[in-house]
């Protein structure tokens, strides 16, 4: 089986600074403050928090998913670009090598802005991902997406 690749585009009407950084520059910080009962904490492990850097969200007590490490792959500050690559896991698909996420964050002419993902899943040799677990795991994290959305739009001065 070759690359699984999934396109998805989130309209938000928060703007884009604004979003790139509560949910991608700053997730580390916001997101176990927004979400304590999904998420325990988002920590840098090896490097400084630009690309090269390591990261470990480890994920509520009770949660399927124990723990996630991704490595940061590119941030583009100006262009609101910010890439990187889901490592290891517990636990981890089976089959899986890695899974990439490309997402950058474009103004919509409404004042909100448009979260752009394209996320590929590459599998071990000529392993066969499960689709099925792959689309549980987009819509939890549609739902994360929404919640923090939602929290961020009731608190406009909190996270300027």
């Amino acid at each position: 089986m070759g690359i699984v690749t999934n396109q998805t585009e989130i309209p938000s009407a928060i703007p884009a600074p604004k979003l790139f950084n509560v949910f991608l520059l700053d997730a580390h910080n916001t997101f176990p403050k927004i979400l304590p009962q999904a998420i325990k904490s988002i920590e840098i492990i090896e490097g400084n928090g630009g690309p090269g850097s390591l990261k470990k969200t480890t994920f509520a007590e009770g949660s399927e998913v124990k723990y996630i490490k991704h490595k940061l792959d590119l941030v583009d500050k100006d262009n609101f670009i910010y890439n990187y690559t889901a490592v290891e896991g517990d636990p981890w698909l089976e089959g899986l090598e890695k899974v990439s996420y490309e997402t950058q964050i474009v103004p919509s002419p409404d004042g909100g802005s448009i979260s752009k993902c394209t996320t590929k899943y590459y599998p071990k040799g000529d392993s066969k991902l499960d689709v099925d677990k792959i689309k549980e795991g987009e819509q939890k994290a549609l739902g994360l997406f929404k919640a923090v959305e939602a929290h961020v739009l009731s608190n406009p001065d909190a996270y300027n």
